[in-house]
């Protein structure tokens, strides 16, 4: 495919920018690693907000969602869908007490929790767990789809396209730090999103595809378009429906929608300049990413199916790729090849600004770990600001290094996304509880972890050899793995607790005076520091757990019916759009009134 002048000058000048602000702000972004890893704690909750939001919009989610469209149709979304509700938990009842616990990364609050040496391995394993491996992982799901979009549009070799797009981005991470992220994520975001819409306009349009009423009169599109599973059809509804909304969300531990919050959405939960601004940034990133931002990637996904109606035609089209790396994801690909010039560059341009959001928030996020987690705790405990700086850039190159090679062998995106999602299961129920039971210890998690990662494996285990397995098929029926690992791993740690000493009164009393978290769980707590003629409880604000909930369950419904809305307005089903656009109007107003009365409680 062959670019234009004015294409080359999108990504020219959109290049020319995003190093610029890289190089303006790395002298202060080298001053100390606070500011490095978290620019002092000043961010305003709209800039963080927007950071989300350009974060999660990477190039491995276009193909994701193409990749479900395709395959199960839009209502298969509902495996990522279902991330809403701890996204909400994590807006209303932890954005705050994380804000509170004024650590640097959400590791440390494992020291801040529990204590002794078990609390110490688990906060070293799991920088390098987490930091390290899923974090190698996440990025590498990323690299393989900037390499089908490297291949499709633009004819590269997967090493090309590595080298091309790892370079520059490592470059700007470890200059800028997360400042140059989060400044660079607000030009981002209006690039990818403009980027976003006038391909899924154009595309839907094109002579091929005739329109939206011709798509959706399309037999191979009608099949695929509906926003809930079929109803009758028992399996879809399990899979799609019933393990994601009643089990997913809750028991998962997934990057970016982590139970609890952590992650990448803590460390900008913990950079912003109060408690409100971290609630804001956290319920705007929210809106955004479920809401609304889906639908041009879906009629892409939908218009699609009309011009490449399986892989065959895309091989078909595309000779030149090669088979390990076929797939309904490289659908996305191929529909952007048939833009005009201009619009052509713009969308390149927006699928750079989306790749390089993420691995440069996914750099920085894992270098944290490495250098707070590891470096420090493990390695030099006297380490000084500007060797923990220059350690930070460090693992930012070798960082990229590992994921760019994994990458090389990967094939799709849904692959990578199922295994992370089963990985964690189990443990989910933990990173919610722990803030609110002084019971969960240490032991709770180191357990919870290894069960779930070791009966994952298990389960996918075949007889294809004693030392290796095959990722893609297992003992279980699909629909049965998932709550199969859940209800095991929950049963271990369960188990695991109440056999294990509790934490120390010091260590829970510490944890309890700091963070204010309230609530019958901390009850014993709070009584035998009375007994003791300790005072731990320092502030009069209600316990606002209940509160929060009542504004998760109203944030659900006016996201997901903003979410149904949209779709339906697209589809032309005018009806369904009033009704749904009713109920959200009215469910904003209620989340509104009750959004005041949790301000007024944190003021």
């Amino acid at each position: 495919m062959e670019l234009s002048t004015l294409d080359y000058s999108f990504i020219i000048v959109f290049f020319s920018i995003v190093l610029g602000i890289g190089i303006y702000v790395s002298k202060k972004s080298g001053k100390n690693s606070s500011e490095f890893f978290l620019s002092g704690r000043t961010m305003p909750w709209w800039l963080l907000g927007l950071s989300m939001v350009a974060t999660t919009f990477s190039t491995d989610t276009p193909n994701l969602v193409t990749d479900i469209v395709r395959s199960s149709g839009v209502s298969g979304n509902w495996s990522w869908w279902c991330y809403l509700i701890t996204g909400l938990l994590t807006v209303f009842v932890y954005a705050k007490l994380w804000r509170k616990s004024n650590v640097k990364t959400d590791l440390e609050f494992y020291e801040l929790r529990y204590g002794g040496k078990p609390a110490s391995f688990l906060r070293k394993f799991r920088a390098v767990y987490l930091g390290v491996l899923f974090n190698v992982i996440t990025m590498a799901a990323v690299t393989l789809a900037a390499i089908k979009i490297g291949g499709i549009m633009l004819g590269l070799e997967p090493l090309e396209t590595v080298i091309g797009a790892g370079l520059i981005t490592v470059i700007f991470s470890a200059l800028g730090g997360f400042k140059g992220v989060v400044y660079t994520d607000f030009l981002l975001f209006f690039v990818a999103m403009s980027g976003a819409i006038g391909a899924a306009y154009y595309l839907v349009n094109i002579p091929e595809v005739g329109g939206i009423q011709a798509m959706m009169a399309n037999e191979l599109v009608t099949s695929k378009i509906d926003i809930l599973p079929d109803l009758s059809d028992s399996k879809a509804v399990i899979m799609l429906l019933v393990i994601p909304l009643a089990v997913q969300w809750w028991s998962s531990w997934y990057p970016g929608g982590e139970p609890g919050g952590g992650g990448y959405i803590a460390q900008r939960m913990l950079a912003a300049k109060n408690e409100n601004h971290a609630i804001g940034a956290t319920f705007f990133f929210n809106i955004m990413h479920y809401a609304l931002r889906p639908w041009p990637w879906i009629l892409v996904a939908l218009a699609s199916l009309v011009v490449y109606p399986d892989i065959a035609s895309i091989h078909e089209a595309f000779p030149n790729v090669a088979e390990s790396k076929l797939g309904h994801d490289l659908a996305y690909s191929a529909m952007l090849t048939k833009l005009p010039s201009g619009l052509l560059g713009l969308v390149l341009a927006s699928l750079i600004a989306a790749y390089m959001s993420t691995i440069s928030t996914q750099l920085n996020w894992g270098s944290s770990y490495i250098v707070f987690d590891f470096y420090k705790q493990q390695i030099n405990p006297d380490a000084t600001e500007k060797q923990m700086v220059a350690v930070g850039r460090l693992s930012t190159v070798l960082l990229m290094v590992l994921s760019a090679i994994l990458a090389l062998a990967l094939e799709n995106a849904f692959q990578v996304f199922e295994l992370l999602v089963t990985f964690g299961a189990g443990t989910g129920l933990i990173f919610i509880l722990r803030w609110f039971w002084w019971r969960i210890n240490s032991w709770s998690e180191i357990t919870a972890m290894f069960a779930s990662g070791i009966i994952s494996i298990l389960l996918k285990a075949t007889a294809i050899g004693p030392f290796f397995f095959d990722p893609t098929t297992g003992i279980l029926p699909d629909w049965a793995e998932y709550p199969f690992v859940v209800v095991i791993t929950t049963a271990i740690w369960l188990a695991a607790t109440f056999m294990t000493q509790p934490e120390s009164k010091e260590v829970l009393q510490s944890f309890y005076k700091k963070i204010q978290p309230g609530g019958p769980g901390w009850a014993k707590v709070v009584r035998d520091a009375k007994d003791e003629n300790k005072d731990i409880v320092v502030s009069n604000e209600k316990w606002s757990v209940p509160q929060g909930i009542t504004a998760m369950l109203l944030g659900c419904v006016l996201i997901y019916t903003i979410m149904f809305a949209t779709g339906y307005w697209i589809y032309g089903r005018t009806t369904s759009a009033l009704i749904l656009t009713g109920i959200a109007a009215v469910s904003g107003f209620l989340l509104v009134k009750a959004w005041n009365r949790m301000k007024d409680n944190l003021l």
